[in-house]
Parts: structure tokens; C-alpha cells; sequence
């Protein structure tokens, strides 16, 4: 799905309704990040970058949702999951509803690098997802359209001169 966040408002969502979700900041050997290029299925103006992932589905773990996710996005199987890097709670419009996400970010990597949107997407995801790219740190500081989490080129630079945090960062909630 074209999920996103954005701004910083506090959701009071209680926590138990929250939509568990698990995310891919996968990297390749050039330090690149694959994002997905997002729009509102009834508004293809409306356009966002993000990383793969998604909801977990029956009894699967965060990391097991987060592989599949990443294969059915990207085709990509050849990855190694890492450590998780950052945790959030999100809150967004999507497709005529209020989506509200418990959001986990894992660290990956990959010598895979050619990738294709279609095979494993959903229909709402074929609906709202218009491709991938691999940016380089520098060219997602310079992103023109909105890109989420919002603070990612930040968290990007610091994950690549700092490698990951000792423990999960708590990024800030994100309303939109």
C-alpha cells in the first residue's frame, strides 16, 4: 500500500488498535535505499516516496512480515535482515480511510539490485504504487516530493556515518 505519514501531532490512538506494521530500510552495496513511489489511488497527483513493507499478516513476526513484505514489493529475496533501527506511530488518510500504524523500521541489505513492482502487490497496492527507486543519500536530501518517514534523509545520513543505534530509536508520532 502507498503508505505515509506526515507532520507531528500526537494520534491518542489506543495503542491496542494500532495496525502493526513492519518496514524495510534496505540498503545496497553502495549505500543506496530502495524506496516506493506512492500516490492516493483517486488522486495520481498526489504523489509520495516510502520504504517497502506492511501490515503483518496471522501469527507472523515483525522480521518474517518484513521479508515477505520486501519480496512481494520488490521481487528482492536476497536480503539480510538486520537490526531494528526506529519504532513509530503513524496516522494518515488513505483510499477514504484513517489509517493509524505502529511502525517498526528494520535495517537490511542486499547485493540484489535489480528490482519489479507488480508480482506480490495487492490490489490496493497496484492501485496506489506507481514504481521503486534507489536513491543515494545525498539525492533523497535533495527529494522534491514528500518522503516518509519525513525525517528520513536525516535518519539515512546518520544510519550510514554512525551505523545502527544500540537500541530501537523512538521517532517522533506522525499525523497527517
Amino acid at each position: 500500500m502507498g503508505e505515509r505519514c506526515g507532520g507531528t501531532e500526537p494520534t491518542g490512538t489506543d495503542e491496542r488498535r494500532l495496525r502493526k506494521v513492519a518496514r524495510v530500510v534496505l540498503l545496497d552495496p553502495q549505500d543506496r535505499i530502495l524506496l516506493l513511489h506512492g500516490f492516493e489511488p483517486d488522486d495520481p497527483s498526489s504523489t509520495w516516496w516510502f520504504t517497502p513493507g506492511g501490515g503483518l499478516e496471522g501469527e507472523e513476526s515483525r522480521e518474517e512480515a518484513a521479508l515477505r513484505e520486501l519480496a512481494e514489493e520488490t521481487g528482492i529475496t536476497d536480503a539480510r535482515l538486520g537490526p531494528l533501527l526506529w519504532r513509530r506511530i503513524c496516522s494518515f488518510p488513505f483510499d477514504g480511510r484513517r489509517w493509524e500504524q505502529d511502525e517498526w523500521y528494520y535495517l537490511c541489505r542486499t547485493e540484489q539490485t535489480s528490482v519489479r513492482t507488480g508480482g506480490g502487490l495487492t490490489e490496493l497496492e497496484r492501485r496506489s504504487v506507481a514504481g521503486l527507486r534507489w536513491w543515494t543519500a545525498e539525492e533523497l536530501a535533495a527529494a522534491t516530493e514528500p518522503v516518509y518517514p519525513t525525517r528520513l534523509a536525516e535518519l539515512l545520513r546518520t544510519l550510514l556515518v554512525e551505523g545502527p543505534p544500540g537500541a530501537p530509536v523512538i521517532l517522533e508520532t506522525e499525523r497527517v
